[in-house]
């Protein structure tokens, strides 16, 4: 999506909204361990219950909800909203359970790679053409990913499900075509049901650690919402100001704060075969930004040129019809559409395929 014209107070307002984003997002593996005692599934069902609640104020806070009855009357989306919540289930409860049980490390490969994935499963699944620099940064994410198996012992099936599992999501959300709020407002509201009956069921029981712990635990666990929420508006805010490639940048911020939590602060082992799996991994992601930034570059400068001819075309003096004879083609009138190529529009390494979030792409949210 193209960033709301304005001017460079307004653009660097959208910067500092994306860095409150993708830092929020970063900075998530110091706060689900505060949620503990409650365990990882216990936490996804006040996630996802909490979510729709904080989606629901912030909706009511803009007035948006002529989507609702439009999206009732497609049961094809209401489809894809059902299978987007129960993937971005998978994704949220991976990540909640790989964190608490201490692999922020191999959770913050898995939104590393994810971009790489993408363009990986656009290939196979819609047929896309890669560049030859996008073949090569695949092939280096797979060796990246051999490398760790290695130094794992074990394949990263961490980072595999959270990379396989948001790239599903991105694909889905692709053809849904919801802004960010409205999509996760109509995929929480789907979990609301499910979500809540857990919690109920795990009460019953007195199994559940809600109310056990004190009112600053409840306070956190309903907290789940907020967090879930806020990023999320604070990404829409950043998408209407910045270029998609500031954008595509700045989402690399979340997963290198998720390393450097997991290697800093939780002290997570780091071998040098695991150090030499990072750096093929990052050698794939600066190839293909790299790759990104040239592309948009020269879309730029194609469009410039294009821009430049028409001007000239439309300023050039018209031509003197012969007395006698037929009158020649003049310039065309003001106002009247140029030929001209179509310019295509960047396609940001990570960034979710789709509208603008709030309404355009939405970012990963961990």
């Amino acid at each position: 999506m193209a960033a709301r014209s304005g001017g460079t107070g307004d653009q660097k307002a959208g910067l500092l909204y994306g860095i409150g984003a993708y830092g929020i997002w970063g900075l998530f593996p110091l706060y689900w361990p505060l949620l503990e005692p409650a365990g990882a599934v216990e936490i996804l069902a006040h996630r996802m219950a909490w979510s729709l609640v904080a989606v629901v104020l912030a909706l009511l806070v803009v007035r948006r909800w002529a989507w609702i009855p439009v999206l009732l009357r497609q049961p094809g989306k209401l489809g894809l909203i059902a299978l987007a919540a129960t993937v971005i289930t998978l994704n949220w409860g991976v990540y909640i359970w790989a964190v608490n049980a201490g692999h922020v490390v191999e959770s913050s490969l898995g939104y590393f790679i994810n971009p790489l994935v993408t363009i990986a499963m656009g290939v196979v699944l819609l047929k896309e053409r890669l560049r030859p620099a996008q073949w090569a940064a695949v092939g280096i994410a797979f060796a990246a990913v051999v490398v760790l198996a290695i130094g794992y012992g074990r394949p990263p099936w961490i980072s595999l499900v959270l990379a396989f599992s948001f790239a599903t999501y991105g694909l889905v959300k692709k053809k849904v075509n919801l802004g960010g709020l409205e999509s996760l407002g109509a995929e929480t509201a789907m979990l609301f049901l499910p979500a809540t009956g857990y919690l109920v069921w795990l009460g019953m029981r007195g199994d559940a650690a809600f109310g056990t712990a004190g009112v600053g635990h409840m306070a956190l666990l309903a907290s789940t919402g907020l967090v879930t929420a806020v990023p999320l508006v604070c990404f829409g805010a950043a998408a209407i100001r910045v270029p998609l490639s500031t954008l595509g940048l700045l989402q690399y911020l979340a997963p290198v704060f998720q390393f450097l939590v997991g290697v800093l602060y939780f002290r997570e082992a780091m071998p040098p075969e695991r150090w030499a799996g990072f750096a093929l991994v990052w050698l794939a992601l600066t190839l293909l930004t790299w790759d990104a930034l040239r592309t948009a570059h020269r879309t730029r400068a194609e469009a410039a040129r294009l821009t430049a001819r028409a001007a000239a075309k439309a300023q050039a003096p018209a031509p003197t019809a012969a007395p006698d004879g037929p009158a020649l083609p003049g310039p065309a009138l003001p106002g009247a559409a140029l030929p001209g190529p179509e310019v295509p529009e960047l396609a940001v390494p990570g960034a979710e395929p789709g509208p603008a979030p709030a309404t355009a792409t939405e970012a990963p949210r961990p």
